[in-house]
Formats: C-alpha cells, sequence, structure tokens
C-alpha cells in the first residue's frame, strides 16, 4: 500500500491500514523513542502512547506527497515524548547557566565519523545526561532552533545553547577515547 493510499485508509479509521501503518513506522518510531528516552520500556510505553495519539489525531493530517506521513508520524512521536519529559519533570535535569565553567575544553578537531559503527554512537548518545540528550536531538535530527527548543522545553535559549555545547563535547570525547581504543587495538 502506498504511503497515499495507507494515509488516506488510516484517516477513514481503517483497521487493516491502522496495522499496516504499525507494522511499517514501529520501527522507525520505536527508534526515535529509544534515541530520547534511553530506556526499553518507557519507549515502549511512549511507542504505544504514540500511536494512540496518531490514530485518533489522523484528521490533522493532510497528504503532500511522498514523505509527509513519515515526517508527521514523527512529528506526533517527538510531542508526545516531550510531554512525557515534562510531565515527569525530566527537563528539570537541565544544568543551570551559572553551574557551566566559564572555559570549557573546544574540540580541536573533528574525529572521523566514518570509522566508528553507528550503534557505538548511538550508544554514546544514549550515555548523555537526559538534558543535554534532549537538546541533542531536538537540535541534530529533529533540526529545531534554540528558539524553538527552549518554547519546547520551557528553558531558557542560553541554556539550550550551552547543552547542546556540552552535549557536543561529551560525545566528542567519548569519541575521542573510542578512535584512540580503537588504533590502539589495530596497531
Amino acid at each position: 500500500m502506498s504511503e497515499a493510499e495507507l494515509s488516506e485508509q488510516c484517516q477513514k479509521k481503517n483497521k487493516y491500514a491502522q496495522n499496516q501503518l504499525y507494522k511499517q513506522y514501529a520501527g522507525i518510531l520505536f527508534a526515535l523513542c529509544i534515541r530520547y528516552i534511553g530506556h526499553n520500556e518507557t519507549a515502549k510505553d511512549l511507542l504505544h502512547d504514540g500511536f494512540l495519539k496518531i490514530y485518533t489525531s489522523f484528521d490533522q493530517f493532510s497528504y503532500r506527497g511522498e514523505g509527509s506521513l513519515k515526517a508527521w508520524l514523527c512529528r506526533v512521536m517527538v510531542n508526545t515524548i516531550l510531554e512525557y519529559l515534562r510531565r515527569n519533570e525530566k527537563t528539570k535535569n537541565f544544568i543551570p547557566m551559572d553551574e557551566i565553567p566559564e572555559s570549557q575544553d573546544i574540540p580541536e578537531e573533528r574525529p572521523p565519523l566514518a570509522l566508528i559503527p553507528q550503534e557505538v554512537i548511538m550508544k554514546f548518545i544514549m550515555e548523555l545526561p537526559i538534558g543535554y540528550r534532549t537538546v541533542f536531538n531536538l537540535y541534530t535530527f529533529e533540526e529545531k532552533s534554540h528558539k524553538e527548543i527552549a518554547k519546547l522545553l520551557g528553558i531558557n535559549e542560553k541554556s539550550s545553547s550551552s547543552q547542546l555545547y556540552r552535549a557536543k563535547s561529551f560525545l566528542s570525547k567519548k569519541i575521542k577515547e573510542y578512535l584512540n581504543k580503537y588504533e590502539y587495538e589495530k596497531g
């Protein structure tokens, strides 16, 4: 079933189409939940909650060409995740500006990411503190501005910027450590 047909049938609340939608997109949306939350059980719950929202709000979706359904599904899921984080006060784990040191280690060069398996990079992202990880995901994968992130999370724009900086610094350090180990083991 094409994306256009699938979305049309889901808007008509066709159970077969809803089942197909789940089969086709559950993996992608679950990976999205894992990227933000990191906990398998919580991610499963959020996937379930997200699909309930998707099924009940399909009347708000309008098909705009190939890829628009996937984009809408991802947006609904991200909003579901952010609601969970706000409801459970996870956004209080953000570090206030005055607790961030003045001089921060600025990565001098970017490590060659092509040498690192994707699962390893995703593991490093999962090791980020929840505040860093949320801002990093919103900025990097959802392409949100710091102004948008601040509004979504109820934080200061500068806090968003500093959280992203700290996330990138953390990831850069982990990647360098991994590459150093890789080079050491290689020869």
